[in-house]
């Protein structure tokens, strides 16, 4: 791969706005589908979301937790999910939220951004909870094969305030610290840095953190949990123009029908574009 995943990120998001769908195959939605709750099902909806806007969309995000509930058929189902959405054009950001010491965070890196990995990615989720420095093997596996990272920064769960808020010595919280740390990661980088933050598009007023990190911000949290395209300036201020909005139930609620799949997908994107334009 011969771009780094933020330049490939920053023209996919030109070219397609920067709209990521989540797959998210959790038992409700199957049922809501009419799909069973087993391995037929959970292939049955991943793999039409895929057919429906992998072809349209910058981003499409799976959740690793609903394919691996399932054990070693289900992992295969996300493998198929992973080579569809990247024949397709779209980038995938798998969400896993791996985070560990030593060579077992290396390890969790190797099975996400090593090029020959079966589960090969654009992108991986990963918690920096166990110190920022304790990603350091997926870091250098990102820069060497130019994949990118999503750290878990500002998240939008009621439980993230007692630790990412939490303010250290230097009088810095541990979200600032994390966010301090991805622009030094990202310094000098053109168009766009690699290694991105996740934050809440429900977490309120970030006036106080500084988001300009030269890197992509993943924003769940649009559609079903409460927060609006229009949202985002706001929301954002003047980095909206990195945000990457993850909608999933948002979309995913209107299947089976993969046109009322990608006529969600439309408005949303449509909506987005112009928020940030406006902004």
């Amino acid at each position: 791969m011969s771009e780094p995943f933020g330049t490939r990120l920053r023209r996919a998001m030109d070219e397609r706005g920067p709209l990521c769908v989540g797959i998210d195959p959790h038992a409700s939605l199957l049922a809501d589908w009419g799909l069973s709750d087993d391995v037929a099902g959970l292939e049955r909806f991943s793999r039409t979301v895929v057919e429906a806007v992998a072809d349209r969309v910058a981003v499409i995000k799976p959740q690793s937790a609903f394919f691996e509930r399932f054990g070693s058929r289900g992992v295969a189902v996300l493998e198929r999910v992973v080579e569809e959405t990247r024949a397709a054009g779209a980038l995938v950001v798998m969400d896993a939220k791996r985070g560990d010491i030593g060579s077992t965070m290396a390890g969790y890196a190797e099975a996400f951004l090593r090029k020959d990995a079966p589960l090969f990615s654009d992108a991986l989720t990963v918690s920096p909870y166990l110190g920022y420095g304790s990603l350091a093997p997926a870091v250098e596996l990102a820069r060497e094969s130019g994949t990118g990272l999503f750290v878990l920064a500002l998240t939008s769960n009621p439980e993230g305030p007692e630790v990412q808020h939490a303010v250290r010595a230097d009088g810095r919280s541990v979200a600032a610290t994390v966010l301090a740390h991805l622009a030094a990661e990202n310094a000098g980088a053109e168009p766009l840095g690699s290694f991105g933050a996740v934050v809440g598009a429900t977490v309120g007023d970030l006036s106080s953190y500084d988001l300009a990190i030269n890197g992509p911000l993943l924003a769940p949290g649009v559609g079903a949990q409460g927060a609006t395209p229009a949202d985002l300036p706001a929301v954002f201020g003047s980095a909206v123009g990195n945000v990457v909005p993850n909608v999933s139930r948002g979309v995913l609620r209107h299947g089976p029908d993969v046109a009322a799949l990608r006529a969600a997908t439309a408005a949303f994107a449509d909506e987005i574009r112009a928020a940030v334009a406006g902004s």
